[in-house]
């Protein structure tokens, strides 16, 4: 059983706590309190929790895999801290996790820590009393992922192709010249196989970098935008216009400008019969992506590019509609009709293929991963095509071809829901919504998917019978899981999203948020799963993953902490995977042991993962890559925790936003600090410890930049403070 001691809140509270506080000082002349250490094996969300969410710690015990020889057991007294007073919330005794028995999934024996009833705004740490070690902090705010959702969505502007990263919107770490403008790269693409031929020339510029590599592939994009499109339309209170990109202040909500940028690239990519060409790539190894100058190719239109185009054109159109701004509804109009050709020439030619990379027809070295699709995909395409296209239109010939071919999706084959079809199922689903569509497919569609999530065993059974410690059951661990965990989560809510069993909606909420929390720290690594997070409350994140700019060896932006500057804040990382394994040349070539691959190979699932960003033969895309698809179903999860803060601005022009970079982030001997202006005059900085206490202190006059030292403060965490005329801004960073 569970013991827990809510500290009293009230005025008699306060008096009791200020005796009590008496009493402690008393003591402490006698007794000197043992230091506390931050412990790997209590895991929370890194960044926090909003007010009245379900709060749960996990203490982790090691059975099995790479830390197999450590062990924690932990104390019957747990306590919730608040990290500013050093008062207690709440005191408890953690319940053991299935009777003791290890997870085979993690190799873990896990407890439990429910602190849910603390919901007093702070930041707080999870205490374990007996061995005096801790959790990191973590805040408890309604809007405590506001800035993390902010970081997340940033991460698209940095994958811009054909925009320079100007330093004011970039950061001067990331700023970068405009890439792939130049001679016959992307405003001048040629078809693959006619690279001489100046009459397959083609303006496809923009769009974004599909994930680590340069390539855009049209198919690619279907589930993230489509995914952020959703995003808008399901909590349009989420979103602002202060993101610090080239549109902001424009009074468009920002994920609808990023989106936007994609779309206008995808447009771009449509012949004028209406078909969709289906890939623009062909990449040098550079880095920035400015330095490369490779020329640049595309290839033909294919049936499956084409249905891409026609669904994602017509969602947004519908949603860009409802701006209704005349400039919107113009641009509505324009997508429509682009749906409509698009549909139009994929109904007559429902076989053209394409297949890139491909020694078969000669397109060896267009792109990297394969992006046309099977019979049954192509097929599911068409399906998304026909929903969004009737719910823009209206029109009875995208009803009746829905009608006619719902039940030929694996939901109804198979009466089974699961993480890797999010294409189609929301497709169906969202085809429930629309008020004109046929009654009874509707009541078929909604029933069909609640059975099968309530009956499937990976699905509801799994969250109610707490499957996994950690909160966010997985059944297949896989290339991707981290973008797979936010399906299934995403999947959950959707049973909210769609009204389909109310009377469990608050079940489903705290279900749905413990996928969140997964990325966010709550894992065996104890890892936020976000790129460079350090100054945006993450205290264990990514430091490098694999991408072509931030590559290994990068003196810049290969590894936070150890580079100049490491990769940019927010990108979601593929996440563990059990399948991971060297290339075939190994353990033969020198390339193999340039470092230890255990993990994340031979681990168990949760634990098959490394933070590096080797290439071949070591092959770190397969565990750490981004992907704008991984990124999208990352950010439509969490859109639905995310409370703006009262204090935040619907609209904000890009050169009101004031912050500043701090780095190396962990530091070791010096932090560099640029602010976001030549500031005359005086600036006073200071550094606090967690507790408040001042470390350091100075002054600098008529500065845009200037360094601290950090050699004599002892290891943890600290908080950096600027002030200057009118500003007080702060950054978190850590020492090592």
């Amino acid at each position: 059983m569970m013991h827990l001691y809510l500290y009293d809140q009230s005025k008699g509270g306060k008096i009791a706590r200020l005796v009590g506080l008496l009493l402690l000082f008393l003591l402490g002349l006698f007794l000197q309190s043992p230091a506390q250490s931050i412990s790997k094996y209590i895991v929370v969300d890194q960044f926090g929790y909003p007010e009245t969410a379900r709060k749960v710690a996990v203490i982790r015990n090691p059975v099995t895999g790479f830390d197999a020889a450590e062990s924690f057991q932990p104390g019957t007294v747990y306590r919730v801290v608040n990290a500013s007073t050093g008062q207690t919330a709440l005191e408890g005794t953690p319940t053991s996790w299935n009777n003791g028995q290890e997870d085979p999934s993690s190799g873990d024996k896990a407890w439990h820590f429910d602190f849910s009833l603390v919901t007093t705004p702070g930041t707080y740490y999870v205490l374990d009393v007996a061995q005096q070690v801790k959790s990191y902090d973590f805040m408890i705010h309604n809007s405590v992922y506001q800035n993390v959702l902010k970081q997340a969505v940033r991460t698209y502007f940095y994958q811009r192709a054909g925009m320079a990263k100007e330093a004011k919107y970039a950061g001067a770490a990331w700023a970068d010249a405009i890439s792939y403008a130049g001679n016959l790269q992307d405003s001048q693409a040629r078809l693959y196989n006619a690279k001489t031929n100046a009459a397959t020339q083609k303006d496809l510029s923009g769009g974004w970098f599909d994930a680590g590599d340069m390539n855009k592939y049209v198919n690619f994009v279907h589930g993230p935008v489509i995914q952020l499109l959703r995003a808008y339309e399901e909590k349009p209170a989420a979103w602002t216009d202060n993101y610090n990109i080239p549109e902001s202040g424009n009074g468009i909500p920002d994920i609808l400008d990023e989106v936007k940028y994609e779309i206008d690239w995808l447009w771009r990519m449509q012949n004028a019969d209406g078909s969709v060409l289906s890939i623009v790539g062909y990449q040098g190894d550079a880095s920035p992506p400015s330095s490369d100058k490779t020329q640049r190719c595309y290839g033909p239109a294919s049936t499956s590019a084409t249905l891409t185009g026609a669904a994602i054109y017509a969602y947004a159109a519908k949603v860009y509609k409802t701006l209704g701004t005349p400039a919107m509804l113009a641009y509505a109009d324009q997508l429509q009709t682009a749906a409509e050709k698009a549909w139009a020439w994929a109904d007559a030619n429902p076989d053209v293929l394409f297949r890139n990379n491909d020694n078969a027809n000669n397109s060896q070295g267009l792109g990297a991963g394969q992006q046309e699709v099977d019979d049954y995909t192509r097929s599911m395409f068409k399906l998304s095509a026909a929903t969004f296209l009737y719910a823009l239109t209206d029109k009875a010939v995208y009803k009746a071809y829905f009608d006619a071919n719902y039940t030929k999706s694996h939901l109804f084959e198979w009466s089974y829901a699961y993480p890797f079809e999010p294409v189609t199922q929301d497709a169906l689903l969202y085809y429930t919504s629309l008020p004109n569509a046929t009654e009874s497919v509707k009541t078929a569609i909604r029933d069909k998917f609640t059975a099968a999530m309530k009956s499937n065993s990976e699905n509801l059974p799994a969250i109610t019978s707490v499957k996994d410690p950690y909160l966010a059951h997985l059944n297949d661990y896989t290339w991707g899981s981290n973008s797979f965990k936010m399906i299934q989560g995403l999947m959950i809510y959707d049973l909210i999203t769609y009204d389909l069993d109310p009377a469990n909606t608050e079940t489903y909420q705290h279900a749905a948020a413990g996928y969140v929390h997964s990325l966010h720290g709550v894992n065996p690594m104890q890892l936020v799963y976000l790129s460079n997070m350090f100054n945006d409350g993450a205290e264990n994140g990514v430091r490098e993953f694999y991408h072509s700019w931030f590559k290994d060896g990068s003196a810049k932006w290969d590894r936070v902490g150890t580079s100049q500057f490491g990769p940019p804040p927010g990108f979601l990382t593929g996440g563990p995977n059990p399948s991971y394994d060297w290339d075939g040349v190994c353990p033969g070539n020198a390339g193999c042991n340039a470092i230890s691959i255990t993990p994340p190979k031979g681990q168990p699932a949760q634990k098959s993962y490394k933070d590096f960003n080797h290439s071949w033969p070591l092959n770190s895309w397969s565990v750490t890559e981004n992907s704008t698809g991984y990124q999208a179903n990352y950010i439509r999860l969490l859109s639905k925790f995310v409370t703006l803060s009262p204090q935040a601005p619907l609209a904000v022009k890009a050169e009101q936003v004031a912050t500043f970079s701090l780095y190396p982030n962990p530091a070791q001997q010096v932090v560099h600090i640029g602010l976001p202006e030549l500031v005359k005059g005086k600036i006073a900085v200071k550094i606090q410890d967690v507790q408040g206490k001042e470390v350091l202190s100075g002054s600098f006059d008529n500065k845009a930049s200037f360094s601290l030292p950090t050699t004599d403060l002892a290891d943890g965490i600290y908080i950096l403070q600027v002030m200057y005329a009118n500003r007080v801004m702060t950054k978190k960073f850590v020492k090592q």
